[in-house]
């Protein structure tokens, strides 16, 4: 099995800084909840199943109450289209390694997720398509189409995207799915920031709901706030794929944490109440945004992203985004990612941006201290 390409460049930064820089202001995730409130979500048969819990190994796709929970935030899909794993890079991971093959060849959205494209490379071809950074991060379907060869297997997409926060279009997103359906290609979508859209109108459908090869990935880490339980899945209507993806996993977690997983379906069912508070909170601090980045003009590129929790910011100082991001967690323990850990082995990606989050409750502080920073510094 070829080695993987290079560390996984994100995971290295964060390694050093996450727990170490005092405002953690690129987090991809929405704002967690202390286990108590979760609980406090939970009916009586759910809090006492959770207190009565055996910790044994579970179902390696997943309990079934879980998988019936999951089905339900779906359109078509039942309880036998899902199977679960811990988290959603194992996910990831399994898919591309069973619906690709040396032979093969996939289409990578760019920029991405690293493991989005690191996979794949490190089984087949790979062709990158960059996102139009001059008109808002949109996706041109005509370089999707130049891009597909007789063997193209797959696509992988990402919407809302990370770490752009892009939507396409609903008619730009039926014609990727016509594309694929007229070449029996694979649409891979990693769906994790959906139900966090500017607008509803933008909402995407889901893959497997859209395409009978559509896989939808999801997790309850992004949009609901839970990375803690380590909880993912896939979705997809061809059971001998998903046969395939359990028999992987065997070689890898086995099986999910069984309070994890009753966790995960309190969290599900109470979705509406959960995903209303963390659209809430990134409504306000976009907008808490939009009133700092107006202080520095001079200094970034501002724009409210379609969805999702992170936005892919333009630096325009002279210094550049690589020392301006380490001179402000060095200094002001103020975290942002820069762009080079979004550096894709697909084609270019702009060096001038860096990632902000704005999906947890800590934007006033960490704000108070990037701007207390830039005033020091006469930017």
């Amino acid at each position: 099995m070829p080695a993987m390409p290079r560390d996984f460049a994100l995971e290295v930064y964060l390694s050093r800084w996450e727990f170490a820089a005092k405002h953690h202001m690129t987090a991809s995730d929405a704002q967690s909840i202390p286990l108590n409130e979760l609980l406090g979500y939970a009916s009586p048969a759910d809090r006492e199943r959770f207190n009565t819990l055996h910790l044994g190994y579970t179902e390696t796709f997943g309990s079934p109450s879980l998988r019936e929970t999951i089905a339900t935030t779906y359109d078509t899909v039942r309880a036998r289209d899902i199977l679960c794993f811990a988290g959603a890079e194992e996910a990831i991971y399994v898919a591309m390694k069973v619906l690709l093959q040396p032979q093969d060849h996939c289409i990578v959205l760019t920029p991405n997720y690293q493991a989005a494209e690191t996979v794949p490379l490190s089984i087949c071809s790979v062709t990158g398509v960059a996102l139009d950074e001059d008109h808002n991060w949109s996706l041109d379907i005509d370089k999707v189409k130049a891009a597909i060869r007789p063997n193209t297997r797959l696509i992988s997409i990402n919407f809302p995207n990370n770490p752009t926060g892009a939507i396409p279009s609903q008619e730009i997103f039926r014609a990727l799915v016509d594309l694929c359906r007229m070449n029996g290609i694979w649409l891979f979508s990693d769906e994790v920031y959906r139900l966090i859209e500017r607008s509803e109108s933008q909402r995407l459908p889901q893959a497997v709901d859209a395409y009978e090869r559509g896989v939808s990935l999801n997790v309850m880490s992004k949009a609901y706030g839970l990375p803690g339980l380590r909880i993912g899945w896939l979705a997809a209507k061809d059971p001998a794929f998903l046969l395939a993806c359990e028999h992987y996993k065997h070689f890898l977690s086995i099986c999910n944490s069984g309070p994890s997983e009753v966790l995960a379906e309190i969290a599900l069912k109470a979705r509406g109440r959960i995903l209303e508070r963390n659209r809430d909170l990134v409504r306000n601090n976009i907008s808490k945004l939009d009133t700092f980045f107006a202080e520095f003009p001079a200094l970034f590129e501002w724009c409210e992203p379609d969805g999702g929790c992170v936005a892919f910011i333009q630096y325009k100082g002279r210094d550049g985004v690589e020392a301006f991001t380490a001179r402000l967690v060095e200094e002001a323990g103020v975290l942002l990612l820069p762009s080079s850990v979004y550096h894709s082995d697909l084609g270019p990606v702009p060096k001038d941006r860096f990632r902000i989050g704005f999906g947890r409750n800590n934007m006033d502080e960490g704000l108070t201290a990037f701007r207390n920073w830039l005033r020091r510094n006469d930017c």
